[in-house]
């Protein structure tokens, strides 16, 4: 089942990378194994979302830094 997720996830990214295809963007895919059923499932839009709202106030990463170890 996995290898099943990591195609889809390579699939998307791909998809990303190129420009082509329609991204699940705005959807959720759900897989049932036993089934071998997939389903896509609309997600609603948050209006107040800090990234995917029409006015996002988070609009870049952040690097934080990272503490070093001292053990010696």
């Amino acid at each position: 089942m996995g290898g099943v997720i990591g195609s889809l996830q390579a699939m998307e990214a791909v998809k990303y990378i190129i420009g082509q295809g329609q991204l699940l963007t705005g959807r959720l895919l759900t897989y049932d194994a036993l089934k071998m059923n997939f389903r896509t499932v609309k997600l609603p839009m948050d209006k107040d979302c800090a990234i995917c709202s029409d006015h996002p106030t988070i609009t870049e990463l952040i690097d934080y830094e990272q503490p070093g170890c001292d053990f010696k």
